[in-house]
């Protein structure tokens, strides 16, 4: 494993979340054994891991989901509001669709059991901390479940034409005095396109709604 730093870039910060101190030992000396990873802080339990970010500053926290006290969705979903550049990546035993689908929801970016490979862990450490989602295959066919079962139709299918093509300007990193003038229309009526937008994307803001289109192919 030897010098797996790139480019001299510093080592990605990890916080560990779970409420077994020994998964915790294990996944220190899983960490010690790379050099672009570096263990920054140890949480047993959501309550702890909300409190212990703000002191440590992690890039990327391994979150377990079922722990006493606050679970990982509760604690995900706390850490994300608070601190936006945090990715979180759900480690735990259990593959249930409503686990799953709870944990992605709260804001995780990944979703991996306990039974993965140190090299495949690692390699999900380094896509969280550059923005990309991992999924084990359990979690993805749980997903794939969920949606089959509920239902469930894709983000922005009830969008309208002119809502689609409000996105794209919003894709194209205009804002909505630029939009008004491209699309011949007033602020107000832009301010009200975007706020469905956010609405019916189930986002907060806007950057969460481009970043949502793209993921999605909303735009052409």
């Amino acid at each position: 494993m030897g010098s797996a730093t790139v480019n001299d870039a510093p080592p990605i910060r990890v916080m560990l979340v779970d409420d077994h101190a020994v998964v915790r030992s294990g996944l220190a000396a899983f960490l010690a054994a790379f050099d672009d990873l570096e263990l920054v802080g140890e949480a047993a339990d959501g309550l702890e891991a909300v409190a212990l970010c703000g002191r440590v500053h992690p890039d990327v926290i391994l979150m377990d989901m079922v722990m006493p006290r606050m679970d990982g969705a509760a604690a995900t979903r706390g850490i994300r509001e608070k601190y936006p550049n945090v990715q979180i990546i759900a480690l735990t035993s259990f593959k249930e669709d409503e686990l799953v689908q709870n944990a992605l929801l709260s804001g995780a970016i990944g979703y991996l059991l306990k039974n993965v490979g140190a090299d495949d862990l690692a390699k999900a450490i380094r896509a969280a901390h550059a923005g990309r989602a991992t999924l084990a295959p359990e979690a993805a066919e749980a997903l794939i479940h969920t949606a089959r079962t509920a239902g469930i139709p894709l983000p922005g299918h009830d969008l309208t034409e002119r809502e689609r093509e409000v996105l794209a300007l919003m894709v194209e990193g205009l804002n909505n005095t630029e939009i008004s003038e491209r699309l011949i229309v007033s602020k107000s009526t832009v301010k009200f396109h975007v706020s469905n937008i956010l609405s019916k994307l189930h986002v907060s803001s806007r950057t969460e709604a481009v970043a949502l289109a793209l993921q999605k192919n909303l735009v052409a």
